[in-house]
């Protein structure tokens, strides 16, 4: 079943307050042939010295350091490191179950021609966000994603990359990366790129992700179970 190997892209920007966290869920998977891929963006607190910490530890975390030029290069340097079959991003405040890799995975694992699986996730507090529970779970085309993604076109679901797991040739082979000239919406531009070269799809209904509402540097006041 572990065969398949997963590259877990997190940037990391001044998150010393949560990324340990962060780490502990990644680590914790019970699917374990991954690499996590922690791109230091030019942080300025102990984040740094944090991801180090636990790179020594476990030989699955690789650690780089960039000047802070924002969230798209980060994960477009993580892109070009990453050896795995499959691509997910993990943002380095939020938290994920860890059962989260596995769930994604066995899709790919029923049916071999999958090229993205998009999961369900929570916001925590809970912001009342579309997170696709009304989504058909069986293999869709592109035809019938591209109608679903027009539907809930301003949601997160569709637009962000966390919740998702994308086959890294696709990425590779047309060259898929973040617009690094872009503040906004350049997460909802990459995965335009990916369904256009994308043909089969699937949505899973069980929460594979936290997607953590902070207000400044405090965590939001509901806490999560993982």
């Amino acid at each position: 079943m572990q065969n398949k190997k997963i590259s877990i892209i997190v940037p990391l920007y001044n998150a010393e307050k949560y990324i340990e966290q962060t780490i502990e869920d990644l680590i914790a998977q019970t699917y374990q042939n991954i690499e996590i891929i922690m791109i230091n963006d030019g942080s300025v607190d102990k984040s740094e010295d944090i991801v180090r910490k636990y790179a020594r530890e476990d030989d699955r975390i690789k650690v780089i350091s960039i000047e802070n030029q924002g969230p798209s290069k980060a994960r477009n340097v993580g892109l070009d490191l990453a050896t795995g079959d499959y691509i997910r991003f993990v943002d380095a405040d939020d938290r994920i179950p860890r059962d989260s890799i596995e769930q994604l995975m066995q899709p790919y694992l029923d049916d071999s021609e999958l090229d993205l699986v998009i999961g369900n996730y929570r916001t925590i507090p809970e912001m009342g966000y579309f997170t696709g529970d009304k989504l058909p779970t069986g293999r869709v085309d592109q035809t019938a994603w591209v109608h679903f993604f027009l539907e809930h076109v301003k949601t997160f679901y569709f637009g962000v990359p966390w919740n998702k797991l994308y086959r890294r040739n696709i990425i590779e082979e047309k060259h898929i990366r973040f617009r690094e000239d872009m503040n906004w919406c350049e997460d909802f531009l990459f995965n335009l790129q990916f369904i256009r070269h994308g043909q089969r799809f699937r949505a899973l209904q069980k929460p594979i992700y936290y997607y953590m509402k902070r207000k400044g540097s405090l965590v939001a006041t509901e806490s999560v179970s993982v």
